[in-house]
């Protein structure tokens, strides 16, 4: 298959991600500031998880520019991504109608982790398609961001059982820390050219 077939699938995938999760959200009981301000908490859910549908959506585009070719396990792991990615309007609806509570909150971290793991996944086995010494292998290297992240959102679900806050912190310092684009790729793209 074309890398850009896939680009394409996912940004559709990724783009009725994004429209679902605003279509779900409640507007405020009222037409007083008080009303609006109670909506405050999932209005930042939703900022939230618009930004990390975005990482994944810039990170993954970066990706695929490094790619040559996709073969079948790339293929597979990428639908896991994209069905853990479509799971996140849910899982921000039961925070809204539960509040941030331990398991609504434990299950939103363990869908990016799901995603997370799904998109190392891809990026592997687009590795193993291209080869080991690939642009996308040479890029990506060691991958200490994606490591990292992986074993906050971890710690993320597990404080989401004792103190939900700091698991909403945990998951904000993951979306800090991938904000901005992966350089590596953009990098390995132009030391190639």
């Amino acid at each position: 298959m074309r890398v850009q077939r896939l680009e394409a699938f996912t940004d559709g995938v990724l783009a009725i991600a994004i429209t679902i999760t605003v279509l779900e959200m409640k507007v405020p009981a009222g037409a007083s500031p008080q009303a609006l301000l109670a909506t405050v908490p999932i209005l930042l859910a939703y900022a939230l998880s618009f930004v990390n549908i975005g990482i994944f959506w810039t990170n993954h585009h970066h990706m695929l520019q490094a790619a040559e070719h996709v073969h079948g396990n790339a293929l597979w792991a990428n639908l896991a991504l994209l069905f853990w990615l479509s799971l996140v309007p849910f899982v921000i609806r039961w925070i809204d109608d539960q509040g941030v509570v331990p398991l609504p909150t434990a299950a939103y971290g363990f869908v990016l982790l799901m995603a997370a793991i799904s998109y190392t996944l891809t990026q592997r086995a687009l590795i193993v398609g291209d080869g080991a010494h690939s642009r996308l292998a040479a890029a990506v290297g060691h991958d200490r961001k994606g490591k990292i992240s992986l074993l906050l959102y971890v710690a993320g679900i597990g404080a989401a059982f004792f103190l939900p806050l700091l698991a909403v912190l945990l998951y904000v310092v993951v979306s800090a820390i991938w904000l901005i684009p992966d350089r590596r790729i953009e990098r390995t793209l132009v030391d190639a050219d």
